[in-house]
């Protein structure tokens, strides 16, 4: 009998203890400001309330409980956490070209740890990686998972799929050596399996080369590469397994025959035409402009030393790709902000908005593509992208008003992930 009594006064005790714990602590925000990016409006003397690493509750002036760790922000105003929905974080610019092959899977790791802080500085909580050699970006995105080292959430393609010759193989070096890239497949089954086997490693988007590039050697941006067949092939199978699909496309082609194979976005769409343009507002794709790099590239091609063919390429395409862009945001294509930083430094994301509203969005049409419209192509759209009740507490501040002047966002000056502050 006795027995029986501290038997269960043992097992009562646990649960008494978790009974009596205590709620989470409260977190609360101040700003004179918060921008609601759903309907631009702005929500002035705001407040938001944070538990553990979701927001709870937004408002003006809302009433702050008792012990709750306060957090005011003075003047400035909150803006959700920036999405960039074409990153390379294990890449930097002056490793274009030749100067690739000196790195290792392990230096690609650490550069990408290196980028992965200095693009969460800059405002941006989430990224969607789409192709790195070795499943560096794989790796870099478990590290910040699991707290080892600090960058925005990640999704992660792993090795990006492409053609034996293709902008997303291996051409620098000379045949004796047979190299061929990681992501190499040809044919409908071996893109099936090549599909597969990203997966199994980690990716949780598929990168595809739907037409050659411009920082590859031997080949042509405005060429399609892989065939409707296969790409239809990997969509198929990616959607399948639950994830989505980015293809890398420049040429008029390869971005309708990717659309009507039913990928999920058209990153660069540098050679877009009124054809490619009805199509992608039809299936409602996605396009992914990556606009900025224009200038850098070009500025700095000598400093970073770009090889000739490759710069060649550059001066041709990217002022182009501003023209027709343009005209695919006149017409109403749906856009998803995109930077393609590796190709110029990391942290510098936030000067692609400029450009964006120099092709005639407004400020806010700019925040929403880096905001809801990237939140929704990534599947996140109940998770990220907007400063509101269930959400990640998510979100950046910066001085002045971005509806105003907004280039504000390239001077974020205060950061917050999960509900946990990385940046002042």
């Amino acid at each position: 009998m006795r027995f029986r009594v501290y038997f269960f006064a043992a097992l009562a005790c646990p649960l008494l203890a978790l009974a009596a714990a205590p709620a989470p602590k409260v977190l609360a925000l101040k700003a004179a400001h918060l921008l609601d990016v759903r309907t631009g409006l702005t929500v002035r003397d705001a407040v938001v309330l944070i538990q553990n690493d979701r927001i709870t509750a937004v408002g003006s002036k809302l009433a702050i409980p008792a012990g709750a760790q306060v957090i005011d922000l003075g003047e400035q105003t909150l803006v959700p956490g920036l999405i960039d929905s074409h990153t390379h974080l294990t890449s930097d610019p002056e490793n274009v070209g030749y100067a690739s092959v000196a790195l290792s899977i392990p230096r690609q790791t650490l550069i990408g740890a290196k980028n992965a802080l200095k693009t969460l500085k800059a405002g941006f909580t989430t990224v969607r990686d789409v192709g790195s050699e070795g499943y560096t970006d794989v790796g870099l995105r478990d590290a910040i998972d699991a707290g080892d080292v600090p960058g925005p959430r990640i999704i992660a393609s792993g090795n990006a799929l492409g053609i034996t010759g293709g902008h997303c193989d291996d051409t620098m070096h000379a045949p004796q050596y047979r190299i061929v890239g990681d992501g190499v497949a040809d044919g409908v089954d071996a893109v099936m399996r090549k599909t597969r086997e990203v997966i199994k490693y980690g990716a949780g988007v598929i990168k595809i080369c739907a037409t050659g590039g411009v920082l590859s050697f031997g080949d042509d941006p405005r060429a399609s590469q892989y065939t409707f067949d296969e790409m239809k092939a990997i969509v198929g199978e990616a959607h399948r397994l639950g994830r989505k699909v980015a293809a890398h496309a420049h040429g008029g082609d390869g971005i309708r025959m990717a659309v009507l194979a039913g990928v999920d976005s058209i990153d660069h769409g540098s050679y877009i035409d009124d054809e490619g343009i009805a199509i992608m507002k039809a299936h409602k794709t996605w396009l992914v402009p990556t606009l900025y790099l224009g200038d850098w590239l070009i500025d700095n091609a000598e400093a970073i030393r770009l090889p000739a063919a490759l710069l060649e390429k550059a001066k041709v395409v990217l002022p182009l790709a501003r023209k027709n862009i343009a005209r695919a945001f006149s017409a109403g294509v749906p856009v998803a902000f995109g930077t393609d930083s590796g190709v110029y430094p990391h942290g510098l994301n936030g000067r692609e908005f400029a450009v964006y509203v120099k092709l005639g969005m407004t400020p806010l049409q700019a925040i929403q593509s880096a905001t809801l419209n990237a939140a929704q192509l990534l599947g996140m759209e109940d998770r990220i992208g907007a400063i509101e009740v269930g959400k990640y507490a998510d979100l950046i501040a910066v001085k002045g008003d971005p509806l105003k002047d907004v280039t504000q966002l390239e001077r974020v000056q205060w950061v917050m992930k999960n509900g946990a502050v990385v940046a002042r």
